[in-house]
């Protein structure tokens, strides 16, 4: 059974960090990719950062620079720093596996303060 289970989000205020993780279990973590999706009020859901089985990684515009996608194998676990945190980041972040067409966390809420 695929189970993504994120944590460490909360609230923070602006230009603070938080650093997210996704412990996953059910799958062969490291030969799939892996992402961070987020989804703010009344928004779809978006594509936040990706890291592929080898590593390779991307980002969207808006966090390019600020967050940073990471993978520890050995622990099956998927981070997301992220730093300068913007209120505009406030959204609740899922974890998705690339695996079987995808599979999701439960997410874990973001706010951000002004």
């Amino acid at each position: 059974q695929v189970q993504l289970v994120e944590s460490g989000g909360g609230l923070v205020q602006a230009g603070g960090s938080l650093r997210l993780s996704c412990a996953a279990s059910g799958i062969i973590f490291s030969v799939n990719a892996m992402a961070w999706y987020r989804q703010a009020p009344g928004k779809q859901r978006e594509l936040v950062a990706r890291i592929t089985s080898i590593g390779t990684t991307n980002y969207a515009d808006s966090v390019k620079g600020r967050f940073t996608i990471s993978r520890d194998n050995a622990k099956n676990t998927l981070y997301l720093q992220m730093n300068s945190l913007k209120p505009e980041d406030t959204a609740v972040y899922y974890c998705r596996a690339d695996s079987r067409g995808g599979y999701w966390g439960q997410g874990t809420q973001v706010t951000v303060s002004s």
